[in-house]
Formats: C-alpha cells, sequence, structure tokens
C-alpha cells in the first residue's frame, strides 16, 4: 500500500518535542511510493525485500587508496549484518559506485542511488568537499547519508549522521600534545579544500592561545606534483618550524614527505597530522613517516578484544597483508549502528534513527561509542599515536573515557581526556555519562 507521510517520515504519528513517536510508540510500517518529485522518505518494507544502502566511496582518483579501505569495511559490516539475520529479518544490499574523488560525481551518483536505485540510506564520503556536495541531495530528498569520516566541524544537517572525530577530539588534543612538549613555531601546509583549510583555522587559534606562533600557512591542489611542493619544502627548510602540521591528502602526500627527506627535513621538526593513518603508510614508506604523529580515534594496533575481531574478519575477507585504519574503523562502527538503529525504530527516517542512535551504545574496534542527540555527532575515543619505523603506529597518549563531540569547539576543556587511564579497562568500555 501507499501511505501518505509527512516530511518526517511519520504515519500519522505524533512527535514529541525530541523527534521520538509520543505514546503509543508502536511505529507501524509501510511501503512508500517514490517519485523524482517527492522527498524520499522510507521506512522498512513488511515483505522483507533487500533492503538497498548506498556505499558511496572513491575506488579511483587521488584518495582512492583510503576510501577504497572504507568501502571494504562498509561491505564487510553489511555482510556480518546479513549472516546476523539482516535488519529486521531481511537482507541489505549495498548498492556502490566509483565517485572517483569529484565532488559533481559524489553529488550525481548520490541523486542516483535516491531516486533510481531506491536508496534512503547513504554511507559514504571521505574529503569534506565530497560530503558538502551530498548534503544538499540528501536534505532535497529526505534522506540519510552517514559520514564516515572525521572532519573540521561547524556544520549540522537534520539529514547527517556525522560518525568521525571533530575538533575537540582530535585538533585540539594534537595541539595540547605538542604545546605541552614545547613547541611554539608551527608551519601548516595542506591541501586546498574546507578540511585542511578549517583544521589550520582551528590550529592557529589553539596554538596562538598557547603562547605559540603560525610561521606560514600553504595550500596546493589535491593533484599537486612535485613542482607545486618543492617551494614549500624549501621554505620549511628555512623558516625550521617546530612542528609541520600537514593536511595534504592524496597522493600528493607521498611526494611532500620524499620531499622533505631528500631536503632534510625533519631532524629538528616533528610532523603532526589528522590525516597520516595506516593507509597513507602503506601508501608513502614507514621510512618516510617514521616519527610522524597522528591525532585520530582508532589505530589498527589497539589491543581490544573488539578491534582484533575487527581486524582478524577484514583481513579474512581482504588479505592477510592488508591494514585497517581510522577512516575504516568508522565506516564499520556507522554502518552497523546506523542499519542496527534502523531495524529497531522501523525506519531510515534521520529523525527516528537520532533517538535511537542516542539510545543505543556499541562496541566498536576503538572503544564504547553513542551518538550525542545534541549535535549528531558521536562521543568517540581521541588518541595521539606516533608511526614506527616496522610501520605499525606507537599510541602515545588516549582518553580515559569516550569525549562527547563538540563539532563547533565552544568549550576546550578535556576533562575525560585528562583524567588518568583505568588499567582495568583494557577493551575500551569506558564510562557512558553525557
Amino acid at each position: 500500500m501507499t501511505a501518505h507521510l509527512d516530511r518526517d517520515g511519520f504515519p500519522a504519528t505524533r512527535l514529541s518535542a525530541f523527534g521520538r513517536p509520543a505514546a503509543p510508540t508502536t511505529i507501524r510500517k509501510y511501503r512508500v511510493s517514490i517519485t523524482a518529485n517527492w522527498p524520499q522518505v522510507m521506512v522498512l518494507p513488511s515483505d522483507r525485500r533487500p533492503i538497498r544502502v548506498g556505499a558511496l566511496y572513491s575506488q579511483t582518483g587521488p584518495t582512492a587508496y583510503v576510501e577504497r579501505t572504507q568501502l571494504n569495511a562498509t561491505l564487510l559490516a553489511i555482510d556480518e549484518i546479513n549472516r546476523a539475520g539482516g535488519v529486521a529479518g531481511a537482507e541489505v544490499a549495498a548498492i556502490t559506485y566509483d565517485a572517483r574523488c569529484d565532488p559533481e560525481t559524489f553529488r550525481a551518483l548520490a541523486e542516483r542511488m535516491i531516486e533510481e536505485d531506491g536508496v534512503a540510506l547513504i554511507i559514504g564520503c571521505y574529503m569534506s568537499h565530497t560530503r558538502q556536495a551530498v548534503v544538499p541531495v540528501v536534505e532535497r530528498c529526505n534522506a540519510v547519508l552517514a559520514y564516515a569520516a572525521p572532519y573540521e566541524g561547524f556544520e549540522y544537517s537534520p539529514n547527517v549522521i556525522y560518525g568521525g572525530a571533530v575538533p575537540n577530539q582530535h585538533s585540539l588534543v594534537l595541539a595540547r600534545h605538542l604545546t605541552a612538549a614545547g613547541a611554539r613555531r608551527f608551519y601548516l601546509v595542506g591541501t586546498r579544500y574546507a578540511f585542511p583549510i578549517e583544521a589550520n583555522r582551528v590550529m592557529m587559534s589553539l596554538v596562538a592561545e598557547r603562547g605559540g606562533q603560525t610561521l606560514a600557512e600553504r595550500y596546493v591542489a589535491l593533484q599537486a606534483t612535485r613542482p607545486d611542493l618543492a617551494a614549500i619544502v624549501e621554505d620549511i627548510k628555512a623558516k625550521r618550524p617546530d612542528v609541520v602540521f600537514c593536511t595534504v591528502v592524496g597522493e600528493a602526500a607521498a611526494a611532500f614527505f620524499r620531499l622533505c627527506r631528500e631536503a632534510g627535513v625533519g631532524t629538528e621538526t616533528v610532523f603532526a597530522s589528522l590525516t597520516i593513518t595506516e593507509a597513507e603508510v602503506d601508501l608513502i614508506g614507514a621510512d618516510l613517516l617514521d616519527g610522524q604523529l597522528t591525532a585520530a580515534t582508532y589505530f589498527e594496533s589497539l589491543q581490544t578484544a573488539a578491534n582484533r575481531h575487527f581486524v582478524h574478519s577484514y583481513r579474512a575477507r581482504y588479505g592477510e597483508r592488508t591494514h585497517v585504519n581510522a577512516m575504516a574503523e568508522t565506516a564499520y562502527s556507522l554502518t552497523h549502528m546506523t542499519l542496527a538503529a534502523a531495524g529497531a525504530c522501523g525506519s531510515f527516517n534521520a529523525r527516528l534513527l537520532r533517538a535511537e542512535l542516542a539510545n543505543q551504545t556499541f562496541q566498536a574496534p576503538g572503544g564504547l561509542i553513542r551518538l550525542d542527540p545534541d549535535n549528531s555527532h558521536f562521543y568517540l575515543w581521541p588518541r595521539i599515536a606516533r608511526v614506527r619505523t616496522d610501520g605499525h603506529f606507537e599510541i602515545l597518549e588516549q582518553s580515559a573515557a569516550p569525549v562527547k563531540p563538540d563539532p563547533y569547539l565552544i568549550q576546550h576543556s578535556l576533562a575525560d581526556w585528562d583524567r588518568p587511564p583505568s588499567a582495568a579497562d583494557p577493551d575500551g568500555r569506558g564510562s557512558q555519562r553525557a
């Protein structure tokens, strides 16, 4: 049957102020007719037809090396969900295309997934400008984007569930770590798009608050070549900063670190990043990244039961020599959580999903997580780690409990980070307090 639904997808159901159905709370299940001229709202099918979910990543292009790990982890999670009985008894079918690292392609494919493939939930995106291309599509169609990467913050959409770390969960902890170690002179270099630009703006503010100085802020194109980067490397060598804060992404990062090694930069300079993960170590080589610091909420070297399961399952599916990273872990956990929430509330409606996610916890590879209903971002576990000569990350610091997300960096407090880690909590189960 076809049901008349309001924009939030509720079939004749009254809403409370917090988006939860008012009593009675039983959610009836309808099939929904979809047209290009009507906002898509989808509840779970009552006849257990396969549920189509979009997995929208790049399989070719400058950042495909990391986006393929996100796609792999998303498909792994869907496979685990299906083997456990699916969502409300229905199998999940992943719809995938190659978005080629291009915002316009991301936008067009998101529209295709929703309007032609019948998808109400898209899990995906890596670079911020690709997310920004998809957000207006899911808002217009009243679909949901589960964004599977850390990002710069300062954004909110009712149709987006933000799965990755935000400034107080990466930039703030990294700035504190570096300045506490005595660093005062910072050189900022990144790829020219939203995340590096905003991450640098936040880092400059945090460094200034701690009495430091930004020597330069430089950007290169996503497709930057060695000649594009050479002048920056020479400038770094001349200025001799304490820290090079690098958010150069994609294949250009390999050229940047190679040039720095050739120029002899690094003997007196610390390289720090939010974007160097195990995927970049595979791409660039541990010899060029030895000693590099990264702030992230997950590293493959974590010794938790959930992470051992994740790494084992990933390698069993994709090869024993493969590695996972924070982007893959985010995609894996977000897929599990979002689909579990859809099964529990019987809908892919964004408001219902957020309400259900706020009531759930998930033992992610990086620790116990849950959604903050105030801003649709997740309580996560900030960590600082250093690349070793064997290519693995050595964790230097980590939070004692999941840290409340502050995507707008309203407060600079790290109360959870400052509490001593508990030796009795090796699996990162932590506190569930707000």
